[in-house]
C-alpha cells in the first residue's frame, strides 16, 4: 500500500527526472544521480522506479498530457479536419522542443531492438493509448465525416505517421526545424484537396488496406 510519504518521494523523483531529462538528456540521467540530487538513498530511488526505463515512461505521459491540454482550446474552435490534425501534429511537436538538444540520445534509445523506451512497446501503452486516443477526438471530433472503415483505422495509422515525423523532426537541422514544419504544411495540404475522394468505394478500396497495414507497424 502506497502512503502520502511514499507518494511524495516518487513524485519528488519524477519530476527531478524529467527536469534531468530536458538538462541533461537521457544518456546522463541516472537513478544514482537523481537520488544524490534529491539526498536519498540510491535504493529508496530504485524502490520507487526499477529502472531509466520506468523514469522515461513518466516522461512520455508528461508529454502526452502537456500536449492535450495545449491541443484541447484548439480543437474547440476548429472544426475540418486538416486543420485540426494540423494543430495536433504541431502541438505535438511543440511538447518536444524542450528536449530538443537531447533528442538524439532520446531517439537512439527508443529504436533499440526491444527497448522499454520504443512508443511502441507494452510498456509505453499509456502514453501511447493517449496520444491514439487523443487523434481519435481529433478525427472523430470533425465536421468532415471520414467513411465508417477509414474512420476507425486512422488513429493508429496517423500515431505511426506521428511516430515518423518525430523522427524526421530529430534530424531536421534546419533553423527552428523549419523542413519539418514545411513537411506538415504540405501533408496537410495534399489531405485537403484527397478527403473528398476518400468517399469514392475505387479509392477506399485501395487505400483500406494500406491504413491497415500502417496501423498495425510494430506489432
Amino acid at each position: 500500500m502506497s502512503t502520502p510519504k511514499s507518494e511524495r518521494t516518487r513524485t519528488a523523483i519524477r519530476d527531478a527526472a524529467i527536469a534531468s531529462f530536458r538538462q541533461r538528456g537521457f544518456d546522463a540521467t541516472t537513478i544514482r544521480l537523481l537520488a544524490d540530487e534529491l539526498s536519498m538513498s540510491v535504493g529508496s530511488a530504485y524502490y520507487h522506479f526499477p529502472s531509466k526505463s520506468h523514469l522515461i515512461q513518466e516522461l512520455y505521459v508528461q508529454v502526452q498530457a502537456d500536449h492535450r491540454a495545449v491541443l484541447a482550446p484548439l480543437l474547440a474552435r476548429e472544426a475540418k479536419l486538416a486543420p485540426r490534425l494540423k494543430a495536433f501534429l504541431q502541438t505535438g511537436l511543440d511538447q518536444l522542443e524542450p528536449f530538443g538538444d537531447h533528442a538524439s540520445e532520446f531517439a537512439l534509445a527508443a529504436l533499440s531492438p526491444g527497448s522499454d523506451a520504443s512508443p511502441l512497446s507494452s510498456e509505453s501503452g499509456p502514453a501511447r493509448d493517449s496520444v491514439i486516443a487523443l487523434l481519435r477526438e481529433t478525427v472523430e471530433g470533425s465536421s468532415d465525416r471520414l467513411p465508417s472503415e477509414i474512420a476507425q483505422l486512422a488513429p493508429e495509422a496517423l500515431y505511426r505517421i506521428y511516430l515518423a515525423l518525430t523522427l524526421a523532426w530529430v534530424q531536421d537541422t534546419s533553423p527552428g526545424r523549419e523542413r519539418t514544419r514545411r513537411l506538415i504544411d504540405n501533408g496537410i495540404r495534399l489531405l485537403s484537396v484527397a478527403l473528398p475522394a476518400l468517399r469514392l468505394p475505387p479509392v477506399r478500396r485501395a487505400i483500406l488496406p494500406l491504413m491497415a497495414d500502417v496501423a498495425k507497424l510494430g506489432e
